[in-house]
């Protein structure tokens, strides 16, 4: 069981630094300082998936505590660990999206400054 506790929070704050990471990355593109944030980021990378992890742990042995925790079969509680996941995932795909909007606007505004049509 605490093995299975500890891989769903391993699990929770690989999608979380994930997040954090492309967080981290979009603020240092929109030129603005990054090293102000690190307190929140590590906040967002370690502290999140506790929230989440903690209740399932929670429900899981007040409602579901047979074996060894590897089934599920009360849906409802294995979603208290799903929705964060695809909650960063939602967000990580919507950061990916403004960063490369960011870079092919960037990369535009470089070439139009140059009038060398080699770099079209």
């Amino acid at each position: 069981r605490v093995a299975q506790s500890l891989a769903q929070y391993c699990v929770g704050a690989n999608y979380a630094w994930a997040t954090a990471e492309g967080l981290f990355l979009l603020r240092l593109l929109l030129a603005t300082s990054g090293r102000r944030c690190l307190p929140a980021f590590l906040l967002l990378g370690w502290g999140v998936p506790v929230l989440f992890v903690v209740p399932w742990v929670v429900l899981r042995y007040l409602y579901e505590n047979e074996g060894c925790w590897e089934r599920n079969d009360k849906v409802a509680v294995w979603w208290l660990i799903r929705c964060p996941i695809l909650a960063a995932v939602a967000v990580n795909f919507v950061v990916f999206v403004r960063i490369v909007r960011i870079l092919v606007a960037k990369v535009r505004a470089h070439q139009v400054s140059r009038g060398d049509t080699r770099l079209r």
